[in-house]
């Protein structure tokens, strides 16, 4: 960005703390490094000298977006590094795709609000390997954006147990569930996490892994199934992958409803608005 420290890095910083703070100082919690570049050369030799899970680039500098992408062009290495490019406005179709063209494929996502930027980092920083989050933008229609995120203040302080035993998993799930304003609980395990529904009356749904060490997924949902308290509470199953029959066996266990990994921000939400209407 134009200058040391400036708004994009507080941005970032503030996703890292936020996501981490409910984590506690434990082996599992996630290490994150910022580096901040100011201008196009410094970028390109920082994101040379380490590797990067994704990049956040302002757009509003005079040409250095444009010298920092075709400098990227030159290592192969680099097209898997997504670029999260900032403008604070609605990007110009014809600047996008003068970006676009000088990236050569890199994969490249357009953001104009802050919130949408701390989502989309708090996902790349989860994801084991760069570019293994979804792009915001699908390959097979350019054009097409997101819709500005909408906060919806009926769910501030609403109460969320995320079952599930991978720091990754926890720390994507648990930052897109906080920017969006809940408080979010964690276990391990199915047995922890039951034994934290027990000790949470307030727990208004669970996000439940499927594959998990000493009692899995689908053991822990029919076994709050069986509580009578628990009859009505939404259960949203967490599978690594949309193998076949691994929704049928969510549902069958008592599971409400599934989403898959990597998580979509825009999936994941709309599931928990369905069961958790304002």
């Amino acid at each position: 960005e134009e200058r040391p420290r400036g708004l994009l890095t507080l941005v970032a910083e503030s996703v890292v703390q936020d996501v981490t703070s409910a984590r506690g100082h434990g082996a599992n919690r996630p290490v994150v490094d910022i580096i901040t570049a100011v201008g196009a050369q410094e970028a390109a030799g920082a994101l040379a000298a380490e590797p990067c899970h994704c990049v956040v680039l302002e757009l509003g500098m005079e040409g250095e977006a444009a010298r920092f992408l075709q400098a990227l062009r030159g290592d192969a290495a680099l097209a898997a590094v997504p670029v999260l490019v900032h403008s604070g406005q609605r990007t110009d179709t014809a600047v996008e795709e003068t970006l676009r063209s000088r990236s050569s494929g890199t994969a490249l996502e357009f953001l104009s609000s802050l919130d949408e930027l701390r989502e989309r980092i708090a996902l790349h920083l989860s994801a084991e390997e760069p570019g293994d989050v979804l792009s915001l933008v699908r390959p097979d229609d350019p054009q097409r954006r997101a819709p500005e995120p909408v906060p919806d203040v009926s769910h501030a302080g609403r109460t969320v147990l995320v079952v599930d035993d991978d720091a990754r998993n926890l720390f994507a799930l648990s930052g897109i569930l906080e920017l969006h304003g809940f408080r979010v609980l964690h276990a391990e395990n199915g047995r922890r996490g039951i034994e934290t529904l027990l000790a949470h009356p307030d727990v208004a749904l669970v996000l439940m892994d499927v594959m998990m060490p000493e009692m899995d997924g689908y053991t822990a949902t029919a076994e709050i199934r069986a509580m009578p308290q628990y009859a009505e509470l939404p259960i949203i199953a967490v599978t690594a992958k949309a193998m076949p029959g691994d929704r049928e066996k969510s549902l069958a266990s008592g599971a409400s409803d599934y989403v898959t990994k990597p998580v979509d921000t825009q999936a994941l939400m709309a599931c928990v608005r369905h069961w958790l209407p304002s």
